[in-house]
């Protein structure tokens, strides 16, 4: 083919008029792009944003103007915080008693998930032992069966046992419920290890445990933060099993267990309602957002080897 034949071939594929379809895709993502980012800010800020306003006013205000968007200073109230907060023996909610037992529960249940979850992601990824591949399906397989399947037979077994209304009972659930799931992610991250490395802290006299300490256990630290804030978040938001087996004894209430007894109140003003919310969702905000990287890197890391 001739240098004139290829440049007629060439100019009969080239879009002929104003219109490119490239151009004009780019040029209307450039004009949607922004517009889409303002509505999921407004969709997933605003509630928050105003559940934060509601907390701040008083009653008397919100009866007079209930659809205010913004307060001037001197309206803002720091009772409804206040009578949240306070003991139930000083007519407040008690919620401190809550925070403390949440923070109690949610920290024993990341420790023990990753002391449970640690070595057996490691033996998962590095050890070959008959059903293995079956073993890491099954840890999954855990997850096809609802929680509500579990609720009576374990009500009747910490019934049995006299740990029903005690914080234990409620670690011991969230561990079994979240190792599975916190050995099959971890296990991801520890293939994504170089076998290398671990071969040469054996050749350096290393055993086992000490390669798995000194080598793929600091390696693998963004993946065992990202996997604790997750456990953190489910113990901490948790409501069905804490209201099973701690609803008779207010004295173990966890925070989202209080809270829902609050919307269930009449008695409770919306206000106080709102702020009871704010303390539940802000410790799970900031967390997040402290380790966001940490967060995204982890999760991301240990997929993309199976």
């Amino acid at each position: 083919m001739t240098a004139t034949t290829l440049e007629k071939s060439t100019s009969r594929t080239r879009p002929r008029g104003g219109f490119n379809r490239d151009r004009f895709e780019n040029a209307l993502f450039r004009i949607l792009k922004p517009i889409v980012i303002v509505l999921l800010l407004v969709v997933a800020v605003f509630p928050f944003y105003y559940m934060v306003l509601l907390s701040f006013r008083s009653l008397d205000s919100l009866l007079q103007d209930p659809g205010a968007l913004w307060i001037s200073i001197d309206e803002l109230d720091l009772s409804t915080y206040l009578e949240v907060l306070m003991p139930v023996s000083d007519g407040g909610q008690g919620f401190i008693v809550f925070m403390r037992n949440s923070l109690l529960v949610a920290l024993s249940t990341v420790v023990l998930t990753l002391i449970v979850a640690i070595p057996g992601a490691y033996a998962v990824s590095r050890l070959q032992f008959f059903g293995r591949r079956q073993v890491s399906g099954l840890f999954l397989a855990v997850y096809f069966f609802p929680a509500i399947l579990l609720a009576v037979p374990l009500f009747v077994f910490f019934t049995q046992v006299g740990l029903r209304g005690s914080l234990v009972a409620l670690v011991i659930v969230y561990v079994s419920q979240v190792a599975a799931v916190s050995i099959y992610t971890l296990r991801n991250y520890f293939a994504t290890v170089p076998v290398s490395l671990e071969e040469a802290a054996a050749i350096d006299g290393c055993g086992r445990l000490q390669t798995m300490w000194k080598i793929s256990l600091p390696l693998a630290m963004p993946a065992l933060v990202s996997n604790g804030l997750f456990i953190f978040m489910i113990a901490w938001n948790e409501f069905l099993f804490a209201l099973l087996f701690l609803v008779e004894k207010r004295d173990s209430w966890t925070v989202s267990l209080g809270l829902s007894q609050l919307s269930g109140s009449i008695e409770v003003p919306t206000t106080v309602l709102m702020a009871g919310s704010v303390i539940l969702t802000l410790p799970i905000i900031v967390l997040f957002f402290a380790s966001e990287r940490l967060l995204v890197g982890g999760l991301t890391a240990g997929a993309e080897k199976g």
